[in-house]
């Protein structure tokens, strides 16, 4: 917590800030280890301050590394009080945590000698080299999916609903130790799998098409997410051919993955190779995302990203092609960026695998 701690405060330098307060949950637990549902945050200068109402009190006692914590009846106020206090006048915020009324409530209370000054990006970059405690938490996330999804891949077989694939697999995730969904899980087959997120559905599987899932469990606050598809019988039509240049270029992106390197020319590496193959647009989205405690955080792994790849940084790698009235493939892994490539986190088999039907 310390070393996080002075890294904002170096953000807080460069920004010319006395003060930022964290309003977003997912920051505070990062900062703070606070797992409550309501709070703020407040570093000024090498001191902190965690806020909360009476509710958290006790927990917050309990959990929570901060110089003070405080008991607070209204929010905006004791936050502007505390500030007032300190005698700080340049304020940074999270600003993607609070809404526009929620600012705008903020600003009634504020002194005029308050300077408030939103942060993103700034803010956002704070979570994206993952520790070796954190590294070990998504790994046991990851873990959990392959235990899942082999006690489960039984089920895979014509007549069974996606939504039962779905629902079985959360199960065996929880009876595992999972905490929570990581998202709605997409269980998308046959013409339903040119939806990159179709999420289950009382639909059928039948033989001959392809089945593609998307999933992942929370250990302690961090996401695991992975992405399998998986035939029915033979595959008819183009089905095989696209799984094969998916495949590849879910390699092709892993293999180049390395410290130093672009993440918009990352992004390029399986983005160019199925656009040689002809299915250039037919993969639409991004090549993937960062993962953490969030499941969607920093860094943005895209053709518009100006970013570069750091050592520690964990990544998914997810390109697809979805044919409309077809189908698709998505083939997805969590790696982590290490001194010379990646290591991979997540551990099912990404090759072809043709189930009976």
């Amino acid at each position: 917590m310390l070393n996080r701690i002075h890294l904002l405060t170096s953000i807080m330098q460069t920004e010319k800030l006395d003060a930022v307060v964290f309003f977003g949950l997912t920051n505070i637990r990062y900062l703070s280890a606070f797992t409550g549902t309501d709070g703020v945050f407040i570093v000024s200068g090498e001191e902190t301050a965690f806020l909360s109402d009476s509710r958290y009190e006790q927990q917050a006692r309990q959990q929570v590394h901060a110089d003070q914590i405080i008991c607070y009846k209204e929010k905006f106020k004791a936050v502007v009080e505390f500030l007032a206090d300190k005698k700080c006048a340049s304020i940074g915020f999270d600003s993607a945590a609070i809404s526009v009324a929620q600012y705008e409530d903020l600003l009634s209370v504020s002194p005029d000698f308050l300077i408030w000054t939103p942060l993103g990006k700034q803010v956002q970059a704070l979570r994206q080299v993952k520790s070796a405690e954190e590294l070990s938490l998504i790994r046991k996330a990851a873990e959990l999916n392959k235990q899942a999804f082999d006690s489960i891949l039984h089920l895979f077989r014509a007549g069974v609903s996606e939504r039962h694939i779905s629902l079985e697999l959360e199960f065996a995730l929880k009876r595992l130790g999972g905490e929570a969904n990581a998202f709605d899980f997409i269980v998308a087959s046959g013409p339903r799998g040119a939806l990159p997120h179709g999420v289950a559905s009382e639909k059928e599987l039948q033989e001959g098409e392809l089945v593609t899932i998307d999933f992942g469990t929370v250990v302690k606050g961090y996401h695991s997410d992975e992405t399998v598809t998986v035939a029915v019988g033979a595959p008819a039509g183009k089905l095989r051919q696209i799984f094969d240049i998916v495949l590849e270029a879910h390699d092709s992106a892993i293999a180049a993955v390395r410290p130093g390197v672009k993440i918009a020319e990352l992004d390029a590496v399986a983005r160019d190779l199925i656009a040689a193959a002809g299915f250039g647009e037919y993969f639409g989205h991004g090549l993937g995302h960062g993962v953490g405690l969030e499941i969607h955080e920093q860094p943005s792994v895209s053709s518009r990203s100006a970013e570069v790849l750091t050592e520690g940084m964990v990544i998914t790698i997810e390109p697809g092609i979805y044919l409309p009235q077809v189908g698709g493939v998505r083939i997805e892994d969590m790696v982590v960026v290490t001194a010379d490539g990646c290591d991979i986190l997540t551990s099912i088999p990404k090759g072809f695998r043709q189930l009976p039907a």
